[in-house]
């Protein structure tokens, strides 16, 4: 019986395989191993390349050790090996809110609500990871994955760490130096996916464009959202709004929760005719004074609702909340449930979705035990069913070639495409920013929304960070807050919401960017030029009684990013009065004043109650509009304000099409090249190429301002 043990460990030790890579795409690579399974992340999210721009990113040599990646397939799950050098940082792994640097941790990549730890289980655990030495790996994959990344030393190690004496060597570690990100993946085979770069930001721009590029939002979607209180009626609706109007704060879309549907918790997906008596109406009226409706809904049909009887039959064999769960991989099940979404809301006016609640807790949602018609799995299901209803919802709008912008609790690989922003019920500031950061490795966009606030000075640093962020929303389902709430704030509070509506052409232009280049709209300073990620290690003094295997922890910068090609922004959070700023290389210049702030080195900064601080780039252009309460709306014309800093020459790519409807897909799009120089007299010199014959020009007037003089 040993015997026979000792050969199946040695058999399945033999099975270890190099792994044969194809080039499928400019920079990209695929192999398989084993036998995968049908149905995975790109399938779920039917994501196609954009060839043209991965082309234009051109090739690149395969960068890893081909040999050094190896695969075992054991007992019907799949063991995979990728090595790592000693110096070399991981990021990615899904939408994580606590840690940037990933290396040295084990996660288990999991669909589920956010719960205060950065183990894998979040909203987005997109199996995807990129290396500072300018390479990404993605396993295409629909399971729950174990990832040690450089946690697990093998004995046959190549460069294996260093055997030390606790008893004498203070820098003795629990955690050892690992040469290797090892993967288990619950199934009898995988399909893996290299991406090269050379540098880590043109790895994720491969990997974006590779899912079809980031999503592009109407205008709309970049203006400012009110999510209003659970059982407002339609009276309470447009009450607000006119508030809105009337205090001189911007608003493009209000939010409507659980309330206005006649039940939800499970859900009707019907409304309510007792607070929205004439929902078209309502709809319509709104839209007539330039306010769009984005309404929630959990997708759990109630035993009440219309269709439940019809779609019983395509849905899974347990409940959620006493509401059916439809199994949205059958076209029948998609047709009923997104054919009420159509009729009682698409059709009428509403102009998109808040999807709540597909990402967990396994206490809610259905668990793994349980069987869907289509015969795909519990656990597949729970990876892409934020996928699935981010996929078909936005084929609605497509339908109607309509574009949409709105939130989801769950996505994963091949998710970058779809128009949604995701959010979550946790609420703490620092780690929003972290999550922002992150969104950026993991192809999703995150919103740090603001819901309510302990004081005056809290709302306002909220405030000032979803301005920069992808979606800004105030959402007072629960506490009722305007953005007046705190009277003492107000003015600035106002100045920061019509700030981000001035900047809409930058904006907007830097999601274009985002669809047609893949570069994320914000994104990790990891990923900017000049910047040193600098680890500091620091010992935690503790008994080790307490603490057996106390050590020094790892601090890393994870409190400012980058919001489009040229700014920098270093939130505050409640309570402090200053803070330290990281510069990249080159000269970066005040926001504000244009004043420069410094080159490569830390600044400590205390900028007041009523300013966020944020930094250009040396030949940084931002074109900024004139401050309106609502987004510009299809083929209107506004005048642009081109603000240039530093003194390098300056070169942007300003964006413009309709602003509304999917036309840019069929070439109904231009970018316009602005340039700024400045001369041997100390002005600037500004220039804005033609319009193109034939495309949307929404470009009025062009003025240039000298900010850094």
């Amino acid at each position: 019986m040993k015997t026979l043990f000792l050969f199946l460990l040695t058999a399945s030790f033999a099975t270890a395989q190099v792994v044969t890579w194809v080039p499928v795409q400019p920079g990209i690579w695929k192999a398989s191993v084993g036998k995968p399974e049908a149905y995975n992340l790109l399938t779920a999210s039917e994501a196609r390349p954009n060839v043209a721009a991965l082309t234009k990113l051109g090739q690149s040599a395969f960068p890893l050790p081909q040999s050094a990646i190896t695969a075992r397939v054991v007992d019907g799950k799949t063991y995979l090996h990728f090595p790592l050098n000693r110096t070399e940082q991981l990021y990615g792994f899904g939408l994580n809110f606590q840690t940037v640097h990933q290396r040295g941790r084990i996660l288990n990549l999991h669909v589920d609500h956010f719960g205060g730890s950065d183990n894998g289980r979040t909203h987005a655990p997109t199996p995807f990871y990129v290396s500072s030495d300018g390479y990404g790996v993605f396993i295409n994959s629909a399971r729950y994955l174990t990832v040690y990344a450089g946690t697990a030393v093998r004995k046959d190690s190549p460069d294996p760490p260093k055997s030390q004496d606790r008893n004498t060597d203070k820098s003795w570690t629990s955690r050892p130096y690992s040469d290797a990100v090892e993967i288990l993946v619950p199934a009898a085979g995988v399909e893996l996916y290299v991406f090269a770069g050379p540098k880590p930001l043109d790895v994720v721009r491969r990997y974006n464009l590779f899912n079809g590029g980031g999503c592009l939002p109407p205008r709309w979607g970049l203006g400012f959202q009110q999510r209003v209180q659970r059982l407002y009626t339609a009276e309470q609706v447009q009450a607000e709004a006119e508030q809105f109007e009337q205090k001189g704060f911007p608003l493009d879309v209000v939010g409507l929760e659980p309330g206005w549907q006649s039940k939800s918790y499970p859900c009707t997906f019907e409304w309510d005719k007792t607070r929205f008596p004439d929902p078209r109406d309502f709809l319509q009226t709104m839209l007539r004074n330039g306010v769009r409706a984005n309404l929630w809904l959990n997708p759990y049909v109630a035993p009440s609702a219309s269709i439940f009887s019809s779609i019983k039959p395509f849905t899974a064999s347990h409940t959620v909340w006493t509401g059916q769960v439809p199994d949205l991989t059958l076209p029948k099940a998609r047709q009923i449930f997104f054919g009420q979404l159509a009729s009682d809301g698409v059709n009428n006016g509403v102009s998109g979705y808040k999807i709540d609640e597909v990402d967990g807790y396994d206490s809610w949602l259905w668990p793994d035990v349980a069987t869907f018609p289509s015969g795909h799995a519990a656990e597949q299901m729970r990876q892409t069913y934020g996928l699935l209803m981010q996929r078909y919802s936005m084929d609605m709008y497509r339908k109607q070639n309509n574009r949409t912008f709105g939130l989801i609790r769950a996505s994963n690989g091949g998710g970058s495409q779809f128009p949604y922003v995701i959010y979550n019920d946790y609420y703490k500031h620092e780690d929003f920013i972290t999550a922002l950061i992150n969104s950026s490795f993991a192809g999703v966009l995150w919103t740090p929304e603001v819901r309510s606030s302990a004081s005056s000075e809290e709302w306002i640093r909220r405030i000032q960070t979803v301005v920069f962020s992808p979606l800004a929303m105030i959402n007072a389902w629960d506490s009722g807050t305007k953005p007046w709430s705190f009277a003492d704030v107000s003015q600035p509070v106002q100045d920061m919401a019509l700030l981000r509506m001035r900047m809409m052409p930058y904006w907007y232009s830097e999601f274009a960017k985002y669809h047609f280049d893949g570069t994320p709209p914000f994104r990790a300073m990891n990923l900017e030029e000049g910047f040193q990620s600098e680890v500091k290690h620091e010992l935690v003094t503790t008994s080790l009684e307490k603490n057996p295997y106390a050590e020094a922890v790892q601090k890393e910068i994870k409190d400012q990013y980058m919001a489009g090609e040229y700014l920098l922004v270093a939130p505050l959070f409640n309570g402090q009065k200053s803070r330290t700023v990281t510069l990249p290389t080159g000269n970066w210049y005040d926001f504000y004043t244009g004043e420069l702030v410094g080159n490569g080195q830390q600044i400590t900064v205390s900028p007041g109650l009523d300013r966020i601080p944020v930094y250009v780039k040396d030949g940084g252009i931002i074109p900024m509009m004139p401050a309106r309460l609502h987004a510009p709306k299809s083929g209107e014309t506004v005048p642009i304000e081109v603000r240039y800093y530093g003194t390098k020459p300056g070169l942007y790519r300003l964006y413009d099409d309709d602003g509304e409807t999917f036309n840019y897909e069929k070439g109904q799009y231009s970018f316009r090249e602005i340039r700024v120089a400045k001369q041997s007299n100390g002005q600037i010199s500004g220039t804005i190429s033609a319009p193109e014959p034939g495309k949307p020009n929404t470009v009025g007037a062009v003025t240039f301002t000298q900010m850094t003089r």
